[in-house]
Protein backbone atom coordinates (compact mmCIF):
# COMPACT_ATOMS: atom_id res chain seq x y z
CA UNK A 1 0.00 0.00 0.00
CA UNK A 2 1.04 3.41 -0.67
CA UNK A 3 -0.33 6.61 0.24
CA UNK A 4 0.30 10.54 1.69
CA UNK A 5 -0.29 12.08 4.62
CA UNK A 6 1.20 13.97 7.20
CA UNK A 7 2.31 13.25 11.08
CA UNK A 8 -0.05 13.74 13.50
CA UNK A 9 1.79 13.30 16.67
CA UNK A 10 5.72 12.26 17.63
CA UNK A 11 6.33 10.55 20.60
CA UNK A 12 8.93 8.38 22.21
CA UNK A 13 7.63 5.12 23.32
CA UNK A 14 9.25 4.73 27.21
CA UNK A 15 9.50 0.66 26.82
CA UNK A 16 12.11 0.76 23.75
CA UNK A 17 12.90 4.57 24.08
CA UNK A 18 12.00 4.22 20.03
CA UNK A 19 10.33 6.85 18.39
CA UNK A 20 6.40 6.34 18.14
CA UNK A 21 4.70 8.14 15.24
CA UNK A 22 0.79 8.88 14.37
CA UNK A 23 -0.03 9.14 10.70
CA UNK A 24 -3.05 10.95 9.42
CA UNK A 25 -3.30 9.50 6.08
CA UNK A 26 -5.22 10.24 2.99
CA UNK A 27 -6.22 6.73 1.97
CA UNK A 28 -9.86 5.35 3.16
CA UNK A 29 -8.61 1.74 2.41
CA UNK A 30 -9.04 0.53 6.14
CA UNK A 31 -9.70 -3.04 5.83
CA UNK A 32 -6.03 -2.61 3.81
CA UNK A 33 -4.81 -1.06 7.06
CA UNK A 34 -5.90 -3.14 9.45
CA UNK A 35 -4.03 -6.18 7.80
CA UNK A 36 -0.93 -4.70 8.26
CA UNK A 37 -2.05 -3.86 12.26
CA UNK A 38 0.91 -5.83 14.07
CA UNK A 39 3.33 -6.56 11.03
CA UNK A 40 6.73 -5.78 10.88
CA UNK A 41 7.15 -3.31 7.52
CA UNK A 42 8.95 -1.21 5.42
CA UNK A 43 8.47 1.99 6.05
CA UNK A 44 9.98 4.89 3.73
CA UNK A 45 8.66 8.72 4.83
CA UNK A 46 10.15 10.95 2.58
CA UNK A 47 8.44 15.03 1.69
CA UNK A 48 5.67 14.71 -0.45
CA UNK A 49 5.93 16.20 -4.26
CA UNK A 50 3.77 16.80 -7.23
CA UNK A 51 4.86 14.23 -9.38
CA UNK A 52 5.75 15.41 -12.79
CA UNK A 53 2.94 16.00 -15.38
CA UNK A 54 2.34 13.17 -17.63
CA UNK A 55 1.64 15.70 -20.38
CA UNK A 56 4.99 17.02 -19.97
CA UNK A 57 6.58 13.78 -19.89
CA UNK A 58 4.38 12.89 -22.88
CA UNK A 59 5.47 15.52 -24.98
CA UNK A 60 9.31 14.96 -24.19
CA UNK A 61 8.52 11.63 -25.84
CA UNK A 62 7.02 12.61 -28.51
CA UNK A 63 9.41 15.28 -29.36
CA UNK A 64 12.73 12.41 -28.59
CA UNK A 65 10.54 10.54 -31.24
CA UNK A 66 10.29 12.98 -33.72
CA UNK A 67 13.83 14.02 -32.99
CA UNK A 68 15.13 10.00 -33.91
CA UNK A 69 13.05 10.47 -37.03
CA UNK A 70 14.74 12.79 -38.60
CA UNK A 71 18.10 11.82 -37.55
CA UNK A 72 17.75 8.29 -38.78
CA UNK A 73 19.31 7.52 -42.12
CA UNK A 74 20.13 4.45 -44.09
CA UNK A 75 23.16 3.57 -42.48
CA UNK A 76 22.80 4.91 -39.25
CA UNK A 77 19.46 3.71 -37.11
CA UNK A 78 18.69 6.67 -33.72
CA UNK A 79 16.01 5.27 -31.59
CA UNK A 80 13.97 7.84 -29.15
CA UNK A 81 15.92 6.63 -26.12
CA UNK A 82 18.78 7.21 -27.56
CA UNK A 83 17.49 11.16 -27.94
CA UNK A 84 16.48 11.02 -24.54
CA UNK A 85 20.19 9.81 -23.24
CA UNK A 86 22.11 12.32 -24.87
CA UNK A 87 19.54 15.11 -23.55
CA UNK A 88 20.46 13.36 -20.55
CA UNK A 89 24.17 13.12 -20.71
CA UNK A 90 23.45 17.05 -22.27
CA UNK A 91 22.29 18.91 -19.26
CA UNK A 92 21.44 15.94 -16.35
CA UNK A 93 22.03 15.81 -12.52
CA UNK A 94 25.28 13.88 -12.05
CA UNK A 95 27.69 12.61 -9.13
CA UNK A 96 30.82 12.13 -9.26
CA UNK A 97 32.04 8.63 -8.49
CA UNK A 98 35.81 6.47 -8.21
CA UNK A 99 35.09 2.94 -8.66
CA UNK A 100 37.71 0.39 -8.35
CA UNK A 101 38.22 -1.04 -11.95
CA UNK A 102 37.43 -4.49 -10.47
CA UNK A 103 33.97 -3.53 -9.50
CA UNK A 104 33.16 -1.08 -12.58
CA UNK A 105 31.09 -3.38 -14.48
CA UNK A 106 29.03 -4.62 -12.02
CA UNK A 107 28.52 -0.85 -10.71
CA UNK A 108 27.61 0.21 -14.05
CA UNK A 109 25.01 -3.04 -14.23
CA UNK A 110 23.48 -1.70 -11.12
CA UNK A 111 23.25 1.86 -11.09
CA UNK A 112 21.68 1.76 -15.27
CA UNK A 113 19.26 -0.81 -13.89
CA UNK A 114 17.31 2.01 -11.96
CA UNK A 115 16.06 3.83 -15.36
CA UNK A 116 16.70 4.32 -18.92
CA UNK A 117 18.07 8.31 -17.85
CA UNK A 118 20.09 6.02 -15.51
CA UNK A 119 23.36 6.69 -17.02
CA UNK A 120 27.13 5.94 -15.97
CA UNK A 121 29.87 7.64 -18.22
CA UNK A 122 33.21 7.28 -17.76
CA UNK A 123 35.64 9.71 -17.22
CA UNK A 124 39.45 8.45 -17.17
CA UNK A 125 41.39 5.30 -15.09
CA UNK A 126 44.30 5.73 -13.20
CA UNK A 127 45.61 3.09 -10.42
CA UNK A 128 43.11 0.46 -10.79
CA UNK A 129 40.39 3.01 -10.43
CA UNK A 130 37.62 4.22 -12.44
CA UNK A 131 36.37 7.69 -12.68
CA UNK A 132 32.62 8.20 -13.62
CA UNK A 133 29.61 10.35 -13.55
CA UNK A 134 26.74 8.93 -12.72
CA UNK A 135 23.15 10.33 -14.33
CA UNK A 136 19.73 10.54 -12.48
CA UNK A 137 16.82 9.70 -14.72
CA UNK A 138 14.39 12.27 -15.48
CA UNK A 139 12.17 10.51 -12.94
CA UNK A 140 13.71 12.11 -10.15
CA UNK A 141 13.95 14.96 -11.85
CA UNK A 142 12.49 18.36 -9.80
CA UNK A 143 11.12 21.40 -12.21
CA UNK A 144 13.83 23.11 -12.72
CA UNK A 145 16.02 19.96 -14.03
CA UNK A 146 12.84 18.85 -16.11
CA UNK A 147 12.55 22.64 -17.37
CA UNK A 148 15.97 21.74 -18.78
CA UNK A 149 15.50 18.89 -20.34
CA UNK A 150 12.47 19.56 -22.50
CA UNK A 151 14.04 22.99 -23.50
CA UNK A 152 17.56 21.43 -24.90
CA UNK A 153 14.83 18.73 -26.69
CA UNK A 154 12.42 21.68 -28.43
CA UNK A 155 15.83 23.23 -29.03
CA UNK A 156 16.85 20.40 -30.69
CA UNK A 157 14.03 20.01 -32.83
CA UNK A 158 13.99 23.38 -33.90
CA UNK A 159 17.42 23.44 -35.10
CA UNK A 160 16.14 20.33 -37.16
CA UNK A 161 12.92 22.20 -38.43
CA UNK A 162 10.95 20.23 -36.22
CA UNK A 163 7.33 21.95 -35.14
CA UNK A 164 7.43 22.35 -31.58
CA UNK A 165 4.70 23.80 -29.10
CA UNK A 166 4.77 27.44 -28.06
CA UNK A 167 6.95 28.64 -25.22
CA UNK A 168 3.82 29.46 -23.91
CA UNK A 169 2.39 26.08 -24.38
CA UNK A 170 5.78 24.07 -23.28
CA UNK A 171 6.00 26.54 -19.73
CA UNK A 172 2.29 25.72 -19.41
CA UNK A 173 3.43 21.92 -19.33
CA UNK A 174 5.61 22.67 -16.89
CA UNK A 175 3.98 25.06 -14.62
CA UNK A 176 1.98 22.09 -13.53
CA UNK A 177 5.16 20.40 -11.47
CA UNK A 178 5.28 23.59 -8.89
Amino acid sequence: METTGVINNINIDYETRKPQITLLLDSQEINTIEKLNGLKLNIELKKWYKKRSLDANSYCWVLCDKIAKELTTDENVITKETVYKDSILDIGSFVPFIVEESKFQRFKEIWEKQGLGFLVQEVSRKDKCVKVNCYYGSSTYDSKEMSLLINSIVELAKSLDIETKTQQEIDSLLKEWK
